[in-house]
C-alpha cells in the first residue's frame, strides 16, 4: 500500500472517530437536559415559587466513574433561558419552555 494511502486513511479515520465522539457528547448532554427537565416537571417546580434545589448542581472535585453531563446541560438550559435560577441555588421550569 503506498505511504500517501495509508496517510491519507489515517487522517479520514482520525477526522472520522473527532466526530463520532462528539456525536456521543451531544447525545449525552441532550439525554442530560431531558432528565433535568423531566425531573423538574416531577417536583413540579415551574413557578418561582416552586422552585427546587438541584442535588447535580456542583460537579465533585474527586470524579471517579463515568463523566456527569448534568451540571454543564444544566447551564446551558439556564443560558438558553428554559430553566431559571433564583437565589439560594433553587431552579424552576420556565413555562412554555421549547427546546430547539
Amino acid at each position: 500500500m503506498p505511504e500517501a494511502l495509508k496517510t491519507v486513511l489515517f487522517i479520514l479515520f482520525a477526522v472520522g472517530a473527532m466526530i463520532l465522539a462528539l456525536r456521543i457528547a451531544g447525545w449525552k448532554m441532550k439525554k442530560a437536559c431531558d432528565l433535568i427537565i423531566r425531573d423538574l416537571k416531577e417536583k413540579k417546580a415551574i413557578d418561582p415559587a416552586s422552585a427546587v434545589e438541584l442535588p447535580y448542581v456542583k460537579s465533585p472535585m474527586i470524579n471517579i466513574g463515568l463523566r456527569d453531563y448534568r451540571p454543564r446541560a444544566l447551564e446551558e438550559l439556564v443560558k438558553n433561558d428554559v430553566v431559571r435560577m433564583l437565589e439560594g441555588g433553587r431552579y424552576y421550569l420556565r413555562e412554555g419552555h421549547k427546546l430547539e
